[in-house]
């Protein structure tokens, strides 16, 4: 999602300790198919912030990074273009330095990879939010009373509004690369899917806070998914395979990092054994 986009006053202080961390390690895949041309679009839980080796500052790109670990898997060639903080709206416009992420496309693209939707809802404020309001209400629900206080669920609205969004993307890159395999990729677990909780001072959301971060979440996924199958795309679940392994699991099982991440990666965003986890994923979802 949103990898260099300040989630609230503190945290961004609290990310910046990830950038002495060691390097972590990142097994291939094994699987050998016949290579064909490889685009991976999207934003920071496709590019991968800070996990070693990074290899665009710009984008905080890893090169160990899910679109990194498929190209491996199908011995492929591929151009990941994914960059932290991108929006929808940098498939067609530029992000900085990096232009738009669509000029990757071409008709011999034979396979795409697309995460994208979680700065267009601007999920790292609300992480920032929660995490804030946390304090004010341990053992309640403030952040979801707080997206709540108009009469509507304001988080819903917003991921209802992306929809077209992304259903525009997902047009775009038929349109671009009009014999390409599409796939969606979904967000991984970040929260624990029971609905327990795991308030800390690197985890400091309220009690009652988890199970409605979980359940947006598990909304814009759904959303995707939606989208997905309406363009004819292919919709790869990431979320179901890395449940347990959340920022509540103990740090050696842990493929999503909490707000003091344990291991090289950005905040809130998945690591190298999560990038595994959805590497898996999509190699599973080509072969179905």
């Amino acid at each position: 999602m949103g990898g260099r986009r300040a989630v609230a006053g503190g945290l961004l202080a609290l990310a910046c300790v990830v950038a002495t961390a060691t390097a972590g390690s990142a097994s291939p895949l094994h699987t050998r198919t016949q290579g064909v041309p490889y685009v991976a679009l999207g934003d920071s839980s496709a590019s991968g912030p800070l996990i070693p080796d990074q290899v665009d500052a710009n984008c905080l790109r890893s090169n160990h990074n899910y679109p990194s670990l498929v190209a491996i898997a199908l011995d492929d060639e591929l151009t990941d273009v994914s960059c932290s903080s991108a929006t929808t709206a940098n498939m067609t416009a530029p992000q900085g330095t990096a232009p738009p992420q669509f000029d990757a496309l071409s008709r011999s693209t034979k396979l795409v990879t697309l995460t994208i939707g979680g700065n267009d809802i601007d999920f790292s404020s609300i992480i920032g939010t929660c995490a804030s309001l946390g304090a004010t209400d341990p053992a309640g629900a403030p952040c979801k009373a707080h997206y709540n206080s108009a009469g509507a669920d304001q988080v819903k609205e917003v991921i209802q509004q992306t929809a077209p969004k992304v259903a525009r993307v997902l047009r775009g890159i038929k349109k671009r690369a009009p014999h390409a395999h599409v796939l969606v990729v979904g967000y991984v677990d970040l929260f624990p899917d029971d609905g327990s909780s795991c308030t800390s001072a690197t985890a400091p959301f309220a009690a009652g806070d988890f199970t409605w971060m979980r359940d947006r979440e598990i909304t814009l996924n759904s959303m995707l998914a939606t989208q997905a199958r309406r363009a004819g795309a292919t919709f790869v679940d990431t979320y179901t395979p890395t449940v347990g392994h959340d920022m509540c699991a103990p740090a050696a099982e842990r493929w999503v990092e909490d707000l003091v991440p344990v291991h090289p990666a950005y905040p809130v965003h998945a690591n190298a054994q999560g990038h595994e986890a959805e590497a898996r994923a999509v190699e599973h979802a080509l072969h179905r």
